[in-house]
């Protein structure tokens, strides 16, 4: 019965979704990239970039940062042909990773 009582409480845990998939895949050569994962950028890789644009979501900073967190990587070109509620999701998670980590927490817990 313990199990069971504690399982819930694994489930409630917070996690910041850093996966997304495309709606519209990315055509490279013969490979199509239909799913892309972006990671916590550090200090180095914000460099030249506005904060203040990022939380904002702002399309231009998000086009200059993708190339540096994706996973596989995408060059410029390939994020800017990215459909609009794609760069969307990206932005939100983007926005995530900007949060203090209690911060984000609580907005998780919340949603």
């Amino acid at each position: 019965m313990n199990d069971d009582a504690q399982q819930p409480t694994a489930t409630l845990a917070p996690s910041v979704p850093n996966t997304i998939t495309l709606d519209t895949p990315i055509q490279r050569g013969s490979t199509t990239i239909a799913e892309i994962v972006l990671r916590k950028p550090n200090a180095g890789e914000l460099r030249g970039l506005s904060l203040q644009r990022l939380h904002a979501a702002d399309a231009d900073e998000l086009l200059k940062l993708l190339p540096r967190i994706t996973s596989p990587s995408l060059t410029p070109p390939e994020c800017a042909q990215l459909d609009p509620a794609d760069l969307s999701e990206a932005g939100g998670v983007v926005i995530s990773f900007l949060l203090k980590k209690a911060v984000r927490d609580a907005v998780l817990q919340s949603a």
